[in-house]
């Protein structure tokens, strides 16, 4: 099997924990120790990291708030676009998906929540039993329209500004919630948040989960220690949610990338980027399987070393993976890794003399390299034409 070529240094730095398949004597601990004390909560690291992640969504509310407000006062003359720039905030958020099929939704919620006002603030006035109606009447409606519970409550917000600060005109407002909607769509395609940065930070945390697996289930079946198997499972079965995460802010990106001008070029990389992700969804899945069954074969106490390092490659493989997303010259050489493990994984071959349980932990090894071989490119015919025939 060729030697894994280094990672880069954004994927792995000098302090990082060992790559699966270059483990050091010492086992992974079972637990895992959390900051809690006084110096994790003065640490002002993690503050410094959220505003840096926020940054880019601080400018886009900054430029679409004072944009909108400006439009609406100075040249559509009204005298106090407060909507303008409610709505431009409220859409847009600081939270990484802003993709703009939620900001137009959330949008679409605002203006609801205000036209339904004007017109009971027009036939009633204001006050608090207008107030409830408003409430009332708009959060129905919103129901109705939308099944998110974010359409509701921006409507009713925004119905709440409309009853209790009185306007001289009717509907001035309805034109300013226009006005902070198309600003806020404008600076997501003129301004847009890096679509790479959020994906490969959820690809990242995938990753080290998928290795953390790894890394105990082949320290269980070299040990014969059934308790690290079955945390080895307990963390098998907590990798959808690493999964779901990078899903989204890949659907975010590419949801970006399809409407900014700036974007086009990245649609390309994210479009790999989630096939990769597909078939790392299924080998989370196949993952599962390797680690039932792990928990079963450490039953009796008894080490499985030949098993645990033909894991080990695997995991290697898995690594070369994670390489290629930044370097896609690096898919080959995962490619040919894969191959070469996968040519190999026939339990007659390389455990003649094992029982029948030993010998179907392979077996479930198999999907998970096929699993691998189609995220460096291959086709699932081609990967599973790489495994011999049982």
């Amino acid at each position: 099997m060729p030697g894994a070529p280094p990672r880069s240094r954004a994927c792995r730095g000098s302090g990082d924990a060992p790559r699966p398949g270059e483990m050091s004597d010492a086992p992974p601990p079972l637990t895992e120790a959390i900051p809690v004390g006084w110096r994790a909560q003065l640490d002002p690291r993690p503050r410094l990291r959220r505003l840096r992640d926020s940054a880019n969504a601080i400018v886009q509310i900054v430029v679409a708030a004072t944009a909108a407000y400006s439009f609406a006062h100075y040249l559509l003359g009204h005298p106090a676009p407060l909507i303008a720039a409610t709505v431009t905030v409220s859409s847009l958020g600081l939270v990484r998906d802003a993709r703009p099929r939620r900001v137009l939704q959330t949008v679409l919620g605002m203006l609801v929540g205000i036209l339904v006002a004007e017109v009971i603030a027009m036939v009633a006035g204001s006050g608090w039993w207008q107030l409830a109606i408003a409430l009332a009447v708009t959060m129905t409606v919103a129901r109705l329209l939308s099944a998110h519970a974010g359409f509701t409550i921006a409507a009713a917000i925004q119905a709440i500004i409309v009853i209790v600060v009185p306007a001289e005109t009717p509907f001035l407002r309805l034109v300013d919630g226009v006005v902070g909607g198309i600003a806020a769509l404008a600076v997501t395609a003129l301004i847009p948040r890096n679509p790479h940065k959020a994906e490969r930070r959820d690809a990242a945390a995938l990753f080290l989960a998928v290795q953390k697996t790894m890394d105990t289930l082949v320290q269980s079946l070299r040990r014969g220690d059934r308790l690290r198997a079955e945390r080895g499972l307990q963390r098998a079965r907590a990798l959808q949610k690493h999964v779901d995460r990078w899903a989204d802010s890949l659907d975010s990106g590419l949801s970006i990338a399809r409407i900014s001008p700036f974007l086009r070029r990245a649609r390309g990389e994210l479009l790999r980027h989630d096939r990769v992700r597909q078939a790392m969804d299924l080998a989370t899945r196949n993952l599962r399987v390797v680690a039932r069954r792990a928990v079963y074969q450490t039953d009796d106490r008894r080490p499985r070393v030949v098993v645990a390092e033909t894991l080990a490659e695997i995991a290697r493989v898995m690594a070369l993976v994670e390489d290629s997303l930044d370097d896609i010259a690096l898919a080959p050489a995962a490619r040919e890794a894969g191959r070469a493990v996968a040519s190999r994984l026939d339990p007659r071959m390389i455990l003649p003399d094992a029982d029948l349980g030993e010998q179907n932990l392979i077996v479930a090894m198999r999907p998970l390299v096929t699993d691998l071989l189609t995220a460096t490119g291959m086709t699932p015919d081609e990967a599973r034409e790489c495994l011999p025939r049982l």
